[in-house]
């Protein structure tokens, strides 16, 4: 029998939004019915009104999940900066904050920021915050809101984030990889109609996000699009930050793109320091932006054939016209015709926002499931 929950989810889906269309999904009598909406209008999850367009009789009142009543807070750490959002529980941003913040410091000084920024986005909302959610540039474990075996993150490996940040703001507090919360953002808000999409994140390292089904494929242990740690022949004398040589974020990231800069008497810290080289029309870093998409197209050819994703969207510091140039080169000439029919490989800049999206999008989908949900009527 349909529960309460489950009722909320077919509003909040858009699969139904009137009495009548939710007794048709659901088989429930009228007075059952009644009686779970009247739980979830009190509990303050559902509104009614408006009416929806009518060809005889009264007109339907509609029904609409009310995304007001709550808020989430989000935040996206990258390597170098970070930033945090309040938003309601559509995704609408009522207030953000940004800043330079080093995942490399560790966990402690970052999420004591991470926090003090929540404080101020909290009191500028005036309103009760149902979850928090946090991307990170590293692998997360599905289910656990902490991050196993990151290159660029130490000090991080283990480290209980949700413990951190939890008791402090008295919600559920989820975690994920920044490339699998960017797919998810972009998917919600740009693709929602597409069957797979893959996000590709390059900056200082490389990974990608994969939404399959309108959900994130993370595979047994959070470790899917994790492309960056690909070896690609032939280089055996650029070595990872993860302990391997070879692999396609020490050969084609933005870190290792800054490092060759600086080989060459041009000092660049970042792949944010690469792209503002490429903004500048320096030669040298528009030349190695072209090879480096050219490599990471021939991983890419590889990811196409066996996801065949309807849309790729390239981001971060290294998404510039450039360096997709050279992944577009080289992906549809390897990767099969059938694979790439439909294929449609997008810019994304440099991300910003998106993985909050992402990360808001993940915390209401948890806190607002239909167990969840009957679990609090309960």
């Amino acid at each position: 029998m349909t529960s309460a929950g489950e009722l909320l989810q077919l509003v909040r889906t858009g699969q139904a939004n009137t009495r009548k269309a939710l007794q048709a999904h659901s088989g429930l009598s009228r007075s059952t019915l009644t009686a779970r909406l009247e739980q979830l209008q009190t509990a303050g999850l559902l509104a009614e009104g408006g009416q929806e367009d009518s060809t005889g009789g009264r007109p339907a009142r509609q029904l609409r999940f009310d995304d007001g009543h709550a808020v989430v807070l989000a935040a996206s750490i990258d390597t170098t900066h970070a930033e945090a959002a309040v938003t309601d529980l559509a995704g609408r941003v009522l207030a953000r904050r940004a800043g330079e913040l080093r995942v490399a410091d560790g966990p402690e000084p970052v999420l004591d920021r991470i926090a003090e920024w929540f404080e101020a986005l909290r009191a500028e909302a005036g309103r009760p915050v149902c979850g928090v959610g946090v991307s990170v540039p590293g692998p997360v474990e599905p289910g656990r809101a902490r991050v196993t075996q990151p290159p660029i993150m130490p000090g991080w490996d283990g480290y209980p984030i949700d413990a951190h940040l939890g008791a402090r703001f008295g919600a559920p507090v989820l975690v994920d990889n920044d490339a699998n919360l960017m797919a998810l953002g972009v998917h919600r808000a740009r693709h929602p109609d597409a069957a797979a999409l893959v996000v590709v994140k390059v900056s200082t390292g490389i990974g990608a996000g994969l939404v399959l089904g309108g959900e994130v494929y993370r595979g047994v242990d959070g470790g899917a699009g994790d492309i960056g740690h690909i070896r690609l022949p032939g280089y055996p004398e650029a070595q990872c930050l993860c302990g391997s040589h070879g692999c396609l974020a020490a050969v084609a990231g933005g870190g290792a793109l800054a490092a060759r800069l600086t080989e060459l008497g041009l000092p660049t810290a970042s792949g944010s320091g690469v792209r503002d080289r490429i903004a500048a029309g320096e030669p040298a870093a528009v030349r190695l932006a072209e090879v480096a998409g050219r490599q990471v197209g021939e991983v890419l050819a590889t990811l196409v054939c066996v996801v065949n994703p309807g849309v790729v969207v390239i981001a971060g510091d290294l998404a510039e016209p450039h360096f997709v140039a050279g992944v577009r080169e080289v992906l549809y000439r390897r990767a099969l015709p059938r694979a790439t029919q439909n294929l449609r490989v997008e810019i994304g800049g440099r991300g910003e926002g998106m993985a909050v999206a992402g990360a808001v999008a993940m915390v209401v989908d948890a806190v607002f499931a239909p167990a969840a949900v009957d679990r609090r009527l309960a």
